[in-house]
């Protein structure tokens, strides 16, 4: 593989940074290092040829200043000779088994770029919430990699250079848009999350780019080419709104708001402005502006309003106004913005909305069945932030996980009483009765995911049920699975209900019915030689009904209604029978076969034989017409199907014929 360091001034953090590659695990003679000094002054350049003496696997090139990072990490990709690439900036460093992680976790699952775990040295910030878990193999759209667009990944060369990517030659933002563009090309991408793999620092002199290149005007190029790029490769819709609003939010909206206040009026207006207001109108759909945050569409509905003079005293005034407070209209909340409901500036409320975006505290203190029967009982407490106590109204939902269903609301009982520790969250109760639950009938099959459906002041907020409390051991304890008193419904065994929390600390319900072993079972079906046109089925009788033989018969029943049944002839002292269904009492059309036991509603199904053919016969004389009779083609939980039907002498000669 091949480590990538492009370096400019990078003294006295460079050597800690080529050292780390150095001594990693992978081994030297898995390892290429390419560090490209980008006109040096202060003894970077020599510091690097010092390391190469000292090491056969670090080639140094020098060359005339850039002014960025881009340009010498493409000619160290120039050269690059490894089946991956990892970018490593010269203020940073890798931990000692980085690279065989990130490789390892690449060869075993097939993916093109890994990220590895990111730790702050000194206070610069780094992305975390990506790195909660492993996560062997993901994409963009279901994991958060796509917050962090550094390079300073595993990156698959062959992936590289199919998509032909090359580093842009801005001072600031040239790696998100090569990072944008392999992720959204990738196949695969997996997260070292267990290993602290890449340190990153500020230097001592402060001179990182990140800092010495964090004008407006530095950004603009590299902004344009993130959009772009995701425009490239994702087609309108969901995904690509999912994808842009990343660049809305960081790109758009957070430099208009934290650094256009600090340029000149006029080089506001007629340099930066008409640009953020063409990527307000051409990437802001109406799909992204629903999601992104009310201080963001406020900014973006006067871009495409054209109202610059707005924009610029809601950008100088953000931060204050960030700390307003919130007003409660008719179930929704809104921010206390100085333009909300301002007849002379008429923005509308969608702008200021942060009903689904309040926070909402909750926790789920206990659960536990109550005695004998069906009922679970649930425990804890909840708030919506600044809104004051819960109403009665909050109510419990049990929500189906992977099937169609309803969603079965059940009232929750609100104490008076705060919750200890947390004066605003009040206490709730709810008794979920399974035997009940669903309109009066038992709840189904399937798992079961609870919410909460909170509210205060007539504001709902749903939130997934959840139990933030562990043991010493890191566990949640859930109650223990039950063998519901309901009982079992026809064709069904008993059913059970286990609670149980996920890996994030949701709780959810499973329930099973397990199938009803059926009072006999067929054991063979044939013909009988003897008796053409005789069906012979035999079998056993199963549980209790095998010491306690009943009468039981042989059912075929037509599609019509009209019913032939046999009796079972059972072995002396024994539980096995044997019926003879004489089918050519059985006029034309499909039967279907059942044995029918003591309750009518329960038969049991003869299966369908993969062996058995079809048999004939002559109704009068031998020179009669006949007729046949074949098993259908028919499912494992199907009962058997004959159809019975006159030969077509002509049909038949056509098949045998051709």
């Amino acid at each position: 593989m091949s480590v990538i360091i492009p370096a400019y001034n990078a003294m006295p953090e460079v050597t800690k940074c080529v050292t780390s590659v150095m001594e990693q695990t992978l081994g030297p003679d898995k390892i290429e290092i390419i560090a490209v000094d980008d006109g040096s002054t202060d003894g970077t350049g020599s510091e690097l040829d010092r390391l190469a003496r000292t090491c056969s696997n670090l080639r140094v090139v020098h060359r005339p200043n850039s002014g960025g990072a881009g340009v010498p990490r493409n000619t160290g990709l120039d050269l690059a000779g490894g089946d991956y690439v990892f970018f490593l900036d010269s203020d940073d460093y890798l931990g000692p088994d980085a690279l065989r992680r990130m490789v390892a976790m690449a060869d075993e699952n097939r993916t093109d770029v890994v990220l590895g775990k990111m730790v702050s040295v000194g206070g610069r910030a780094v992305p975390t919430a990506v790195f909660s878990h492993n996560q062997p193999r993901t994409d963009v759209f279901s994991s958060h990699a796509y917050r962090t667009l550094g390079c300073w990944k595993l990156f698959r060369r062959s992936l590289i250079e199919r998509l032909e990517l090359r580093f842009p030659p801005y001072r600031n933002c040239e790696d998100k848009p090569f990072t944008a563009a392999a992720y959204l090309n990738a196949d695969g991408i997996s997260v070292v999350a267990d290993y602290d793999c890449y340190y990153s620092r500020n230097r001592q002199n402060g001179n990182n780019l990140t800092l010495t290149a964090a004008d407006l005007v530095h950004r603009m190029d590299g902004t344009r080419l993130c959009f772009e790029t995701v425009a490239r490769y994702l087609d309108p819709g969901p995904r690509q709104d999912r994808i842009m609003r990343r660049h809305v939010e960081w790109e758009l909206c957070g430099p208009l708001r934290a650094l256009l206040p600090r340029e000149s009026e006029q080089r506001a207006r007629e340099h930066f402005y008409p640009q953020f207001r063409h990527w307000a109108l051409t990437y802001v759909t109406d799909g992204v502006f629903q999601l992104i945050a009310p201080p963001d569409r406020l900014l973006v509905h006067l871009l495409r309003a054209d109202r610059f003079e707005d924009l610029m005293t809601v950008a100088r005034h953000a931060k204050a106004d960030a700390e307003r407070g919130h007003v409660v209209d008719k179930g929704r909340v809104y921010w206390a913005h100085p333009f909300f409901r301002d007849p002379a500036k008429a923005v509308p409320d969608v702008c200021f909305d942060i009903t689904d975006r309040l926070p909402v505290h909750h926790e789920l203190a206990g659960a536990a069945w109550t005695g004998d029967g069906d009922v679970l009982r649930l425990g804890g407490h909840a708030r919506i932030e600044s809104l004051g106590p819960l109403q009665p109204s909050t109510r419990l939902i049990l929500r189906p996980s992977g099937f169609r269903h309803p969603d079965i609301r059940v009232p929750a009982t609100v104490g008076t009483a705060p919750h200890q520790g947390d004066d605003a969250a009040a206490g709730f109760t709810v008794d979920v009765d399974l035997s009940t639950v669903d309109e009066g009938a038992p709840l189904g099959a399937g798992q079961w995911d609870l919410y909460l459906d909170v509210r205060a002041q007539d504001v709902s907020r749903t939130v997934r049920l959840r139990q933030t409390r562990t043991d010493a051991d890191g566990r949640r304890s859930a109650p223990p699975e039950r063998e519901l008193a309901t009982g079992s419904r026809h064709g069904h065994g008993p059913t059970t209900a286990r609670p149980f929390f996920t890996p994030q600390g949701t709780f959810s319900l499973d329930v099973r019915q397990t199938e009803a072993e059926p009072a006999c079972v067929v054991t063979g079906i044939a013909w009988d030689t003897f008796a053409p046109a005789t069906l012979v089925v035999s079998g056993r009788l199963t549980g209790e009904a095998a010491h306690h033989p009943h009468p039981v018969a042989l059912r075929a029943e037509e599609d019509a209604g009209s019913v032939r049944e046999v009796p079972l002839l059972y072995a002396p002292h024994g539980s096995t029978f044997t019926a003879r269904m004489p089918v050519r009492n059985l006029r034309p059309g499909r039967w279907t076969l059942t044995l029918r036991t003591d309750d009518p509603k329960s038969p049991v199904p003869v299966p369908t034989p993969k062996a058995l053919s079809g048999t004939r016969w002559y109704r009068a004389a031998r020179l009669g017409r006949p007729y046949y009779a074949k098993p259908l083609a028919g499912g494992p939980k199907r009962p058997m199907a004959l159809r019975v039907a006159p030969v077509r002498p002509v049909a038949a000669l056509r098949r045998r014929l051709g």
